[in-house]
């Protein structure tokens, strides 16, 4: 017997599309669809131990031309980003930029459990929570288990996580206790969000798989146990062009840097417009019972930009900003100690959507949820806001930055209520949210 295998059969395959949980979009008589490569995400090889499979990310889509898999939409949605973020930055007189793609950077949280205790819980083993017991003896009274050293047990885990990682192309860059006990947490390296979120669906996998090597049980349903802290992802997301520029890093002066004022306020307006989509892009029965307490964010969809952006913006408001605030050192009265250069800005966790110095932090994804879907609805509402502002600047002369800070005002204005630097968890937020109009879902 002769076997023959061509490139075609990497760039084009043909699955069973009535078979896919596509919500019925293919009936059993209409079963032809095709996958096509992704060229964006690296093909990756899996070592099993009886073999080696190469592994190529793919696209999927139906006979007719329906996208049945969340890659599609999210490519979709890159592209339509990039396609008006370019048309923004030529006002600018950048010429050079030929491409603007999205990054993303998601830290992934899990627990992990003795095994043979968890093969006793039927309701762990079928719902990856538990639906009946009691508290535990001991919760999360010191967070002893956050700051405390990391068990030899689950060090061991981590690195062999790692090592695999590494080998299959994905760099692995930080980890670490959580605050629950029995929660841990790792995070990568920033890469395209494509890229980033294929991965993330691998390091799902993987984890999982190396638990049962070390007799532990790996859960990322994301609220497993009553009375202590969930797990989800914190996507942290950017965008940037194809000759290195971070389109959300503000410098040192944000006030004086209009192109990252024109950016962070057509993501504001994204954000504020869309709400209601971003909310239902993270829904689901596990997610839902986590968020609003225990360092998840609230279910309000709001922004935090921290008390250095909130200044430039309230002044952008008025006209064009003048000046913005700057950190300040920290003095430990300690010799030995170095003075510590403090941001200008503090963290706020119970934002759903925050800024982080270069970048927003998504924080209210679920850590069992596949981040395709969240990251095609904010690039999709940002390409959305991009647009409108493109329209706009089409009208004016290229450097005409009086009229530009006027456009810009008017977006603050209309969509400044989303804006919000208190307690996300109290109840006047939720008072104040609404007499804000803002959907609380």
């Amino acid at each position: 017997t002769i076997a023959e295998f061509s490139g075609r059969n990497l760039i084009q395959g043909e699955p069973d599309a009535s078979s896919f949980p596509s919500g019925g979009l293919r009936a059993t008589f209409e079963a032809r669809g095709y996958t096509g490569w992704d060229v964006t995400s690296p093909i990756f090889l899996q070592v099993e131990p009886n073999g080696v499979t190469m592994t190529i990310p793919t696209a999927y889509v139906s006979y007719t031309g329906e996208a049945l898999d969340f890659k599609i939409p999210l490519l979709r949605s890159q592209e339509a980003l990039g396609t008006e973020a370019l048309r923004v930055l030529r006002w600018f007189d950048n010429t050079t930029t030929k491409r603007v793609f999205t990054n993303i950077g998601p830290e992934q949280e899990y627990f992990l459990i003795d095994r043979r205790l968890a093969e006793q819980r039927p309701d762990l083993l079928l719902t990856g929570r538990t639906l009946f017991g009691a508290a535990s003896p001991k919760g999360q009274e010191l967070e002893d288990q956050y700051f405390g050293p990391i068990r030899e047990r689950i060090l061991a885990f981590m690195m062999d996580v790692d090592r695999e990682l590494w080998r299959l192309g994905i760099p692995a860059k930080t980890r670490h206790n959580e605050v629950a006990p029995g929660q841990f947490e790792m995070a990568p390296v920033y890469e395209a969000t494509s890229v980033g979120s294929d991965h993330n669906m691998v390091v799902m996998s993987l984890m999982r798989r190396i638990a049962a090597h070390h007799g532990l049980m790996f859960l990322i349903h994301e609220k497993p146990f009553a009375g202590i802290n969930g797990s989800g992802k914190h996507n942290n997301w950017s965008m940037a062009t194809d000759d290195g520029e971070n389109l959300l890093d503000p410098g040192n002066d944000p006030h004086a840097n209009a192109q990252f004022l024109a950016f962070l306020v057509a993501a504001i307006r994204a954000v504020n417009v869309h709400a209601d989509l971003l909310r239902a892009s993270i829904a689901d029965a596990g997610n839902d019972h986590r968020l609003g307490a225990n360092e998840a964010p609230s279910g309000i969809v709001s922004i935090f930009l921290g008390a250095q952006l909130v200044d430039v913006i309230e002044q952008l408001e008025q006209g064009p900003a003048a000046a913005s605030k700057k950190g300040v050192d920290v003095e430990l009265g300690v010799t030995s100690l170095p003075v510590l250069a403090a941001d200008a800005t503090d963290r706020n966790r119970t934002s759903p959507f925050a800024f982080t110095g270069n970048k927003f932090e998504f924080r209210a994804v679920g850590s069992s949820a596949p981040i395709y879907w969240p990251q095609t609805v904010l690039n999709t509402a940002v390409a959305d806001s991009l647009k409108q502002l493109a329209d706009e600047l089409d009208g004016l002369d290229h450097g005409d930055f009086e009229s530009l800070t006027g456009i810009l005002s008017g977006i603050v204005k209309a969509n400044k209520q989303v804006l919000f630097e208190g307690n996300g968890y109290s109840e006047a937020w939720h008072a104040e949210a609404e007499r804000r109009g803002l959907p609380n879902n």
